[in-house]
């Protein structure tokens, strides 16, 4: 089992930055696909970012050039860094980790709310 804790969210105004952190809780992380996923009210769950156990990664195209994903193996933790935040940004965030034998994912964290308002 891997347990996933999100940190991180807030309210920013337009324009603004944020850092969200994902802590896994197994040393095994390394070999894990992580991604981040939000849902905004009344829409449904939609992927914002991965990254592969090598590191490579792949944005949806509403954040590509805003945000940037990364992983710190040693601290089993991925960071997902916002700038230039809009207010449909505005959502629950969502951390996944899915193990190398799998498509979807496995595990997920309890999520982080993000709002962008001025």
């Amino acid at each position: 089992q891997v347990q996933l804790v999100e940190s991180g969210g807030g309210l920013v105004q337009p324009g603004g930055s944020l850092r969200l952190s994902c802590a896994a809780s197994r040393s095994i992380f390394s070999i894990y696909a992580m991604g981040w996923y939000r849902q905004a009210p009344g829409k449904q769950r939609e992927l914002v970012a991965t990254i592969t156990s090598g590191g490579s990664t792949n944005y949806a195209d509403s954040v590509k050039g805003r945000f940037t994903l990364s992983r710190d193996n040693a601290k089993n933790t991925v960071y997902l860094q916002m700038n230039s935040l809009k207010p449909e940004d505005t959502a629950v965030y969502y951390c996944s980790a899915r193990r190398p034998t799998s498509v979807t994912a496995n595990y997920w964290g309890q999520g982080t709310q993000v709002t962008v308002s001025s």
